[in-house]
């Protein structure tokens, strides 16, 4: 297969990377590096990255920002960080990149475990993850050729503890080979509308 990473060069999109560039083509897309350039708040440049690939068997996206702070200080501004890249860009993904979609392929999106079990500071993050779910449910009535949709929800990666792990007490970290299951199970398997859920517990 031809797959396409949106932010495979990052910390969960490297190991996602290096497992399926072993029996697929893979091409990463990324704002700073990769093989091809990509700014997933600017619809144009999503679709020039899509003219760039040409056609392909799966999109894969591990990227998206979100503002985190305290909800008494968020802006307007600060919420449109994370509807523009994580939730619209996501979005965008697929309503522009179904068009370059061969048939029988799939969309795996990436949100986290903040849409079921938010903690502080995540306001907004846990708001675009939760509309992430129900974009994702319905997309996958509508679309065509046998294309399918999917996201996969991570916990706290261990990978990422040094850095996130303040934010989560208590939380267990979520092994990398399980994550990236997660995104096996999406682009390899049958399913569609389903959102894969890697942590057992918060």
């Amino acid at each position: 297969m031809k797959i396409l990473i949106v932010g495979g060069n990052g910390t969960i999109g490297s190991k996602v990377s290096n497992h399926f560039s072993k029996k697929h083509d893979v091409i990463i897309a990324g704002r700073t590096s990769g093989d091809v350039s990509l700014d997933m708040a600017d619809s144009k440049s999503i679709t020039a990255m899509f003219e760039k690939t040409g056609t392909i068997d799966a999109v894969v996206c591990t990227a998206g920002e979100a503002k985190w702070a305290n909800f008494d200080t968020l802006t307007e501004d600060d919420f449109y960080i994370g509807i523009k890249s994580k939730l619209m860009g996501q979005v965008n993904l697929v309503r522009i990149g179904k068009d370059y979609m061969n048939p029988g392929g799939s969309f795996t999106l990436s949100t986290g475990i903040l849409a079921d079990h938010p903690v502080l500071m995540t306001t907004s993050a846990a708001m675009v993850n939760g509309a992430i779910h129900s974009f994702v449910k319905a997309a996958a009535l509508e679309l065509k050729n046998n294309i399918r949709i999917n996201v996969v929800s991570s916990g706290l990666v261990e990978d990422a503890v040094a850095h996130y792990e303040a934010y989560f007490p208590g939380h267990n970290p979520i092994p990398m080979k399980k994550v990236v299951n997660g995104f096996v199970k999406s682009v390899e398997g049958a399913g569609t509308g389903e959102i894969i859920r890697m942590y057992d517990n918060c």
